[in-house]
C-alpha cells in the first residue's frame, strides 16, 4: 500500500480499523487488543472510546510479527485462547468470528488446539490458538504472522471450511481495495 495506512482507508463509511474493532466487539471474543504502529495517533482517534485495550508497537517497521508480539505480550495471564485478527478484512462478520471461536471450542475435544479457517482450500484468517502457544508466538520473527507456529504443529491444526470467502479476502494492494466494490 506504499506510504498509505490501509487501516485508515474507508469502506462503507467507516475506516478498516473501525470495521475490525466493531466486528470483534459484536462477537463473543472477550478481550480486544488493538496494536498501534504506523500513524498510531490517527488510528487511535478512529478507535475512539471503544472498549478495547490499545498497545503501542514502536517496532512496527520490523513486520507483522512485531505487532503480533506486542498484542500477545499484552494479554492478561488468565487468557486461554489467542485470536490473531487482521484489521484489513472488512467483510468479516461477528457471526463468522463466532463460528471460528465455536470451532476452537469443538476442536479442543479432539486434541486440536489451533483453528485455521479455509475457503475452497485457501488458508485464511483469523486463526485461533490455545494460549499454550504464547511463547512460540513471541518467538516468531519477520513478516510471516503465525505461519511458523502452525507449520511446526500440523497435528494440532483443525481446518475449518468457511462458506464465504471473507477469511481469504484481505487488502494488501490497491487492487484488493478496489475489488471490495466500494
Amino acid at each position: 500500500m506504499g506510504n498509505r495506512n490501509k487501516l485508515l482507508m474507508d469502506y462503507k463509511g467507516k475506516s478498516l480499523i473501525e470495521h475490525a474493532v466493531d466486528t470483534l466487539l459484536g462477537s463473543e471474543v472477550s478481550n480486544v487488543i488493538v496494536v498501534l504502529g504506523f500513524e498510531a495517533e490517527e488510528v487511535r482517534a478512529k478507535v475512539g472510546r471503544k472498549p478495547v485495550r490499545l498497545v503501542l508497537n514502536p517496532d512496527y517497521r520490523d513486520g507483522m510479527s512485531s505487532s503480533i508480539k506486542a498484542g500477545v505480550g499484552a494479554l492478561p495471564p488468565e487468557t486461554d485462547a489467542i485470536m490473531i485478527y487482521l484489521a484489513d478484512q472488512p467483510l468479516m462478520t461477528p457471526a463468522e468470528v463466532n463460528q471460528i471461536v465455536a470451532a476452537f471450542q469443538t476442536a479442543m475435544f479432539s486434541g486440536k488446539t489451533i483453528v485455521v479457517p479455509f475457503h475452497k482450500g485457501q488458508r485464511g484468517n483469523p486463526v485461533v490458538m490455545d494460549a499454550s502457544f504464547k511463547d512460540a508466538i513471541l518467538d516468531v520473527a519477520g513478516d510471516v504472522g503465525c505461519r511458523k507456529v502452525i507449520k511446526r504443529n500440523p497435528d494440532r491444526v483443525f481446518a475449518l471450511e468457511m462458506e464465504t470467502d471473507h477469511v481469504v479476502r484481505d487488502i494488501d494492494r490497491m487492487e484488493d481495495y478496489a475489488a471490495l466494490g466500494l
